[in-house]
């Protein structure tokens, strides 16, 4: 699959979403949604509302990740409002089967999030459950973060397990994505990525997104996975 480039509206301006949104409609794939509920993480992000809203006016789906306590209640609705693709984290979620199939019975894609000190191998039961595995690269709870290398042999070894099961599974990676790290990202077999700073730091966050996609495009054609 070619690289798919999600960037993150939690380095965006909270009070022009919308604006912030539409300016990298015409270059990355999905918006990738931020939810935080100061108890699964410590930070408070935002909730089913504004994802209501930016639906409105949204031309990318969204790609909403819940770093929330009892995913299995709220992921659904997240799905019902119309996310393309609705993730849950593996440490939150107690029923994650029935969730997932919950969340694609409602139309999104369903993926499953694991922090950096969370092994993939416990979890390849799973992997016909979801269309998505996203890797934290970061502890989650804020954006901005350092890039964490030791997670990118987690990365090599997801994209083993997907392999070996032969699954349309994307993998994903989030935190501390940018030019200097996307290339060692897909490289050890990531297709969609997950860039912030990097994006909406930029003077020009469309043309920040073509950046990223060619150095992930130039890394995925010179792997060996």
């Amino acid at each position: 699959m070619a690289p798919q480039i999600s960037p993150s509206i939690l380095s965006a301006d909270f009070a022009r979403l919308a604006e912030d949104v539409e300016r990298i409609a015409d270059s990355a794939d999905w918006v990738h949604v931020d939810v935080m509920d100061n108890h699964f993480v410590p930070n408070l992000t935002l909730g089913l509302p504004v994802v209501r809203s930016l639906l409105k006016s949204s031309r990318l789906p969204l790609d909403c990740h819940l770093m929330i306590e009892d995913p299995d209640r709220w992921a659904p609705e997240y799905a019902e409002a119309g996310a393309g693709s609705v993730t849950i984290h593996a440490e939150a979620a107690k029923a994650p089967i029935r969730t997932l199939r919950a969340i694609r019975a409602a139309g999104a894609r369903a993926g499953l999030g694991v922090n950096p000190a969370t092994p993939v191998d416990g979890f390849e039961d799973l992997l016909g459950e979801i269309d998505m595995l996203l890797l934290m690269t970061v502890e989650p709870g804020f954006g901005g973060q350092k890039f964490l290398d030791v997670v990118l042999p987690k990365v090599r070894r997801a994209r083993e397990l997907i392999k070996g099961r032969d699954l349309p599974v994307w993998l994903q990676v989030d935190g501390g994505v940018s030019a200097e790290t996307i290339e060692r990202c897909a490289e050890a077999g990531a297709d969609v990525f997950v860039a912030g700073n990097a994006v909406y730091g930029a003077d020009d966050p469309a043309e920040a997104v073509r950046r990223l996609r060619g150095r992930a495009e130039e890394a995925t054609a010179k792997a060996d996975w």
